[in-house]
C-alpha cells in the first residue's frame, strides 16, 4: 500500500476518533457539572433530618464555590502545559471522590468536605473541557465554524447544572434512599466518563521543557478599567442569580410556597438553567451590547417576578417558576455578553488572564450574596430576605449598566495586572 493510500485512510479514521472523543468529553463535562448540582433538591432532606439552618445550606454551597475558585486559579490553566486529558482525568477523579464522601459521610462536615472536593474538580474541568471540545471540533471539522463547539460546551456546562437537580429531585421523590441513590447514579456516570476520557485522543501535547509553575494571573486592561469592572459586576450578579436556584430556592418553595416536592425543587432549578442555555444558543450571533441590554432587562424582570410571587396575598408557584425562567434566561445572556465584552477589550495575548478576573468576580457572586441571603434568613422572614437579595442585586447592577453597554471598543496593548 502506498504512502498516499495510508494517509487517505488514516485521516478519516483520525477524524472519526476525534468525533467520538468530542461527544465523550461533552458527556464527561455534563456529567461533572450535573453532579455539582445534585445536592440542590436534597438540602431540604438534610435539613429535616439534622435540623440545620438555611445558613448552613449556604455554607455548604459556598464551600463548592471556594473549591471552584481555588482550582480555577491554581490548576485550571495547566492543561495548556501538560495536555487536556492529563488534567481532565484527575478532575473527574475528584468528582468520584466527592461522590464517595457524600455516600460515606452524610453529616454537615462531610457535606462541606464533599462540596469542596467537587468544586476543585469543577474548577479544573471547566476550562479544560471547553478548550478540548474546541480542539476536537477543529480536527473533526477543520473548515466548520467554532459555533458548534461553543454551543455544546455551553450546553454541557449550564445544561449539566440543570439536569443534575432534575434527576436527583426525581430520584429523591420516588426512591427509598434519597440521600444514597442519587450519588450512586452520579458515581456510575462519573466512572463511565473517566473511562471514556482516558481513551480519548490528546490534542495538546506537553510543553518541553516544562514551564515553571505559576498560578493563573489576572490582567485588567488599563485603558478600560471601568468597563472591565462593570463586566465583573455583571458576571457576579448573573452567578448570584444562579446561586439562588442551586442553594436556597428549594427552601423558599417549601417554606413560603408550601411546595415540599423534591421533584419540583429539582425541576425549578432545571428550568432556570435550561432557559439560560436556550437564551445563549438563540442569541449567540447577537453583539455584546444587545446581549447585555436584553439580559439585564430579563434578569431584573425575573427577580421582580420572584419577589412578587412570594409577596402576593396568596403566594404564586406559577409566578415563581416564570420569574425563575426569565431570570435564568437573563442571567445566561448577561454572562455571555460580559464574556464577549472582556474578550473584545483585551489584547489576544492577555485575553485568558482578563477572563480569569471576570470568572473570579463571577464566583465571588456565586458565594458571597447567597451567603448573605442565608444569614438574613436567620433574622428575617423568607419574603423579606428574598426582597433584600433582589434589591441588592438590582442596586449593584444598575449603576454598572451604562459603563457595561457602552464598552464595546477593542482595547490596545496597555496592560495592568498581577
Amino acid at each position: 500500500m502506498s504512502t498516499a493510500t495510508i494517509t487517505s485512510t488514516a485521516a478519516p479514521r483520525a477524524r472519526s476518533n476525534h468525533r467520538a472523543a468530542f461527544w465523550s468529553v461533552a458527556y464527561a463535562f455534563a456529567a461533572m457539572l450535573a453532579f455539582s448540582a445534585v445536592p440542590t433538591p436534597l438540602y431540604g432532606i438534610y435539613q429535616h433530618r439534622d435540623g440545620f439552618s438555611s445558613f448552613a445550606v449556604t455554607v455548604i454551597f459556598a464551600a463548592y464555590a471556594v473549591g471552584v475558585v481555588i482550582s480555577l486559579f491554581t490548576v485550571g490553566h495547566l492543561s495548556d502545559w501538560h495536555g487536556r486529558r492529563r488534567l481532565m482525568v484527575p478532575a473527574l477523579a475528584a468528582g468520584i471522590v466527592s461522590a464517595v464522601v457524600f455516600l460515606a459521610w452524610k453529616d454537615l462536615p462531610g457535606l462541606i468536605v464533599a462540596r469542596l472536593i467537587g468544586g476543585l474538580g469543577v474548577g479544573a474541568i471547566t476550562p479544560t473541557a471547553t478548550a478540548w471540545l474546541a480542539e476536537l471540533h477543529g480536527t473533526d471539522r477543520p473548515r466548520a465554524s467554532v459555533r458548534r463547539a461553543q454551543i455544546v460546551a455551553t450546553g454541557a456546562n449550564l445544561g449539566g447544572i440543570g439536569i443534575g437537580p432534575l434527576v436527583s429531585g426525581a430520584l429523591a421523590q420516588w426512591v427509598a434512599a434519597p440521600l444514597t441513590v442519587p450519588y450512586v447514579v452520579c458515581l456510575v456516570a462519573l466512572i463511565a466518563a473517566l473511562a471514556l476520557v482516558a481513551i480519548s485522543p490528546e490534542t495538546r501535547e506537553p510543553i518541553v521543557p516544562r514551564p515553571r509553575y505559576r498560578a493563573r494571573r489576572v490582567a485588567v486592561p488599563a485603558d478600560a478599567r471601568t468597563a472591565y469592572i462593570a463586566s465583573g459586576i455583571a458576571a457576579a450578579i448573573a452567578f448570584a442569580a444562579f446561586g439562588l436556584f442551586t442553594s436556597l430556592a428549594p427552601t423558599f418553595l417549601a417554606d413560603t410556597l408550601h411546595r415540599g416536592s423534591h421533584l419540583l425543587a429539582g425541576a425549578s432549578a432545571f428550568s432556570v438553567f435550561a432557559a439560560a442555555v436556550l437564551a445563549q444558543s438563540v442569541l449567540a450571533a447577537q453583539p455584546a451590547r444587545t446581549l447585555l441590554r436584553g439580559g439585564i432587562a430579563g434578569l431584573l424582570t425575573g427577580l421582580g417576578l420572584l419577589v412578587a410571587a412570594v409577596w402576593l396575598g396568596q403566594p404564586s408557584l406559577a409566578l415563581f417558576v416564570i420569574g425563575g425562567v426569565i431570570a435564568g434566561a437573563g442571567a445566561g445572556t448577561v454572562f455571555k455578553g460580559a464574556v464577549a465584552t472582556v474578550s473584545a477589550m483585551a489584547v489576544p495575548a492577555q485575553r485568558a488572564e482578563a477572563l480569569a478576573g471576570m470568572f473570579l468576580a463571577g464566583y465571588a457572586g456565586l458565594s458571597v450574596p447567597v451567603l448573605g441571603l442565608g444569614i438574613l434568613t436567620q433574622y428575617a422572614s423568607a419574603r423579606v430576605s428574598l426582597l433584600a437579595f433582589a434589591g441588592f442585586l438590582t442596586a449593584v447592577l444598575l449603576p454598572a449598566t451604562p459603563a457595561l453597554v457602552g464598552a464595546q471598543r477593542p482595547a490596545v496593548s496597555t496592560r495592568s495586572g498581577t
